[in-house]
Formats: C-alpha cells, sequence, structure tokens
C-alpha cells in the first residue's frame, strides 16, 4: 500500500522507479479512508536526500500515510533551494492548530554543540513540547533521540573520543516489545555521530526502556513506558552509499576520518558497500507504525492528547 506524497515532490520519481507504491495527492483524494497523518521534521541540511530515505522506509505497509513535511524557520537552510521548502515545507506556526497520528524527528549534524547552543532550539523545545498533546507517537532519530531525551527527561549526551561511523552488530534486549517483532538475533544498523547517551541513564529512569544495544555503538534503540516516544540512536533509514558520501565528504575536508567501521568489504574503500541493515529497517519502521500508531492512535484525531495507552 502507498505513502501519500504532495504530487509534485522529486521524491516521488525516486521511489516509483525503486517499484514503490506512491500515491499522489490528486488519486488519494478518490479513496474512501482516513490515511494516517504523519508530520517529519527534518532537521538534516540535504533535506531532499533524507525525505526520500524516511519515505522509503513508511513504504513497505498496508496503510495510506500521509505525509506532511516540517521545517525549523529559527535556522536558515542552505543546502536546499528556497524554492523546494517554500512548496513542500510548512512552519511551526502553519501546523501547530493540527494533530497527527505519528510525528519523526531527524538528526541534525550539531552534536558538538550544547543543545542550547543550537541556534533552533528555542523553537524545537516548543515543538517537542506540542509533540504531547497534538501528536500521538513520535520516533525521533540519532541527534533528535539525544535531544528529546534531554529535553523529555533530562538525559545528557557525551562526547566520544572519535567519531562513531559504521555498520555494527546489535541484539535485542527487550524480545517482547512489538517494536523489534521479527527481527534476528543479531541485526545490523549504521550509526554516524560523534556522542552518546549511556545506557546506564535510560535504565535509571522508570518512565524509559532500552529495546536494543550494540557492544560497539552502544545504545541503539529506546522507548517511553507508554509508547509515545521512540528514540532511535543509529541511522537505520541510510542508503547503503550514505556512510561512503560522508566519509569521503571528511576526507574531502581535511578531516582524515576513520575507514566506516565493518562497511566496505575487507575495510577497503576503494570497493562497493553492501547494505547489511535494510530488512531490519524497514521492519522496526512498519512495526513503530502497525502496533504503535496504527492499532492505537483514535480515529478522531482531535482526542489525541486525550488518549491514554
Amino acid at each position: 500500500m502507498p505513502i501519500r506524497i504532495p504530487d509534485r515532490l522529486p521524491a516521488t520519481d525516486i521511489l516509483e522507479s525503486e517499484n514503490i507504491f506512491v500515491m499522489t495527492e490528486h488519486r488519494a483524494l478518490h479513496q474512501d479512508i482516513r490515511p494516517l497523518k504523519l508530520l517529519l521534521l527534518n532537521l538534516m541540511p540535504t533535506k531532499i536526500v533524507t525525505e526520500t530515505q524516511i519515505m522509503r522506509k513508511l513504504s513497505n505497509t498496508p496503510l495510506q500515510i500521509e505525509v506532511e513535511l516540517l521545517q525549523t524557520v529559527s535556522h536558515e537552510a542552505k543546502n536546499t533551494s528556497e524554492t523546494h521548502l517554500k512548496e513542500f515545507y510548512r512552519s511551526f506556526d502553519q501546523v501547530k492548530n493540527n494533530h497527527y497520528d505519528a510525528m519523526i524527528i531527524t538528526g541534525a549534524p550539531v552534536e558538538k554543540l550544547d543543545f542550547e547552543d543550537v541556534d533552533y532550539w528555542p523553537e524545537l523545545c516548543r515543538i517537542m513540547e506540542w509533540t504531547k498533546t497534538n501528536v500521538f507517537s513520535v520516533m525521533h532519530i540519532c541527534w533528535g533521540a539525544q535531544a528529546a531525551l534531554y529535553y523529555h527527561y533530562g538525559i545528557n549526551k557525551y562526547d566520544l573520543p572519535k567519531k562513531l561511523s559504521g555498520v555494527y552488530a546489535h541484539r535485542v534486549l527487550k524480545a517482547s516489545s512489538p517494536l523489534v517483532r521479527g527481527f534476528d538475533d543479531v541485526f545490523y544498523a549504521p550509526h554516524s555521530r560523534n556522542t552518546e547517551v549511556k545506557a546506564k541513564d535510560i535504565v535509571a529512569n522508570d518512565r524509559l526502556e532500552l529495546i536494543a544495544v550494540s557492544d560497539e555503538a552502544g545504545v541503539h534503540i529506546a522507548k517511553s513506558v507508554d509508547s509515545r516516544q521512540f528514540f532511535v540512536f543509529g541511522h537505520p533509514e541510510y542508503d547503503s552509499e550514505t556512510l561512503r558520501l560522508e566519509y569521503e565528504r571528511d576526507l574531502a575536508k581535511g578531516i582524515n576520518p576513520d575507514i566506516p567501521a565493518h562497511y566496505f568489504p575487507d575495510d577497503d574503500p576503494t570497493k562497493e558497500p553492501i547494505s547489511t541493515w535494510r530488512s531490519a529497517a524497514q521492519l522496526m519502521f512498519t512495526n513503530w507504525l502497525n502496533y504503535y500508531v496504527y492499532q492505537a492512535t483514535p480515529y478522531n484525531l482531535d482526542e489525541i492528547g486525550q488518549t491514554e495507552i
């Protein structure tokens, strides 16, 4: 079944070329069904790439999902055209009176800054507070997960001695969680970050639960006990070549980065990387949408914020 996106969004052609069922707004208007309303707050500088990656993961489900795109207005986006932003993105003031079944808050390349030093931090705090009453379930990714844990639970991030970059093996700690239903005993996910949240800080909070970890990469998935907030510290949405592009970018900047771990065959950057995380990533997004959004969200969106799980 399809994801429903704006008619002229650049991701449409890419997804359709991959044989992914995309339903344009025009076609969706002729179906008598309430789609899930999902808001994507895209904090990444390469917005079109991130839009496509996230929508690819939302597509493999028997649910119709209507995606709206949100940006922060207190930060000037320098890597995406103003035309694209004006046509497809909305500001918080334009959506603040709406209710949504689900929301995704992406990562951002601002990890080395203190949260309060990020130029759009006050705006992001306003949005995260609003999600408590206007969004049924929120998935936060990478820095977005660190920011949400800090804002909602006071859990801080810690600098890593060097950038964590690569594809790492993970194990599930709570196999009974529907979020990881169908996962293998060992599954893989990419990480790309300079900071971390410690497992002990999550375990110490009785409103949170740890779902999956890696011996090398640390915490990967956590959630709130009430299942309204999810925190994913890796980048399951990444394409096969994303880590390579980041590595080559850092090389060009003279940063002298380490080769991403467990990514290139034989750790040889001249060889084509092979994706080992795509199926687990797809399953996680599908499980979240099915078990924690579709199965639980009220049919009347105005009831969001008044509903207990």
